[in-house]
């Protein structure tokens, strides 16, 4: 049997017990030390196989919402009333939200002798928002709540028609949500548009219901 070998911390050759306790604990470590790295390498392989996943799957670039078709809608709804709905033609980058006929017994906050409601919401391309309201037979009432009690603060001819303006941007009537609104009085209903978009954008928006308008005639 050969020589066994010094071992320095006992100063004297490991007996057999000795040998296989040390052989014993280097096997521990060495399958210790195999399982970890096989737990690294399945996360690895886990985690190419999420990236390889997010990279294939088709997403959207932007939050979706539901896509509206008011053109559709406003055919429907017009048939109840006299005069032209509000059917704006829009550029590339716009889309509705809101496109809603409310009659006046459905119509929450009317006054007395009732309203009925063409309601539509757009998104503008920097994802303002502007609200077009259609009042049929509407007081000075529903266009005070439609506004949430905002003051006029002067007029402005837009589009060839005359508008009151109800700038609130400066907070020049506090703590109301309102930010900017412009009202037409036409002949059978009046439009209220409003909402956080730039008044040029509402622009557009007036630009695009240039048709209603001539339908509509003025006060």
């Amino acid at each position: 049997m050969a020589d066994r070998p010094i071992v320095a911390e006992l100063g004297r050759p490991e007996t057999p017990a000795e040998e296989a306790a040390r052989r014993a604990e280097s096997s521990r470590l060495h399958r210790d030390r195999q399982t970890f790295s096989n737990l690294v390498y399945a996360l690895i392989a886990t985690l190419a196989v999420v990236a390889v996943i997010v990279l294939i799957v088709p997403r959207p670039t932007s939050p979706q919402t539901p896509a509206i078709d008011w053109h559709q809608l406003v055919q429907q709804a017009g048939a109840v009333e006299s005069v032209p709905l509000a059917d704006p033609v829009l550029p590339t980058g716009w889309s509705a939200n809101a496109a809603t006929f409310s009659p006046a017994s459905t119509t929450p906050g009317a006054p007395a002798t009732g309203v009925d409601v063409w309601h539509l919401g757009f998104i503008t391309p920097d994802q303002k928002y502007v609200s077009v309201d259609q009042g049929f037979h509407a007081d000075d009432t529903w266009v005070a709540d439609t506004l949430d009690d905002v003051i006029a603060t002067g007029t402005a001819t837009i589009g060839g028609a005359q508008w009151v303006v109800y700038d609130n941007r400066d907070g020049q009537t506090p703590g109301k949500r309102t930010s900017y609104g412009l009202v037409y009085q036409g002949l059978g209903s009046t439009l209220v548009i409003s909402g956080t978009a730039a008044p040029a954008q509402m622009t557009t928006v007036i630009d695009g219901i240039q048709g209603t308008l001539r339908g509509l005639g003025s006060k």
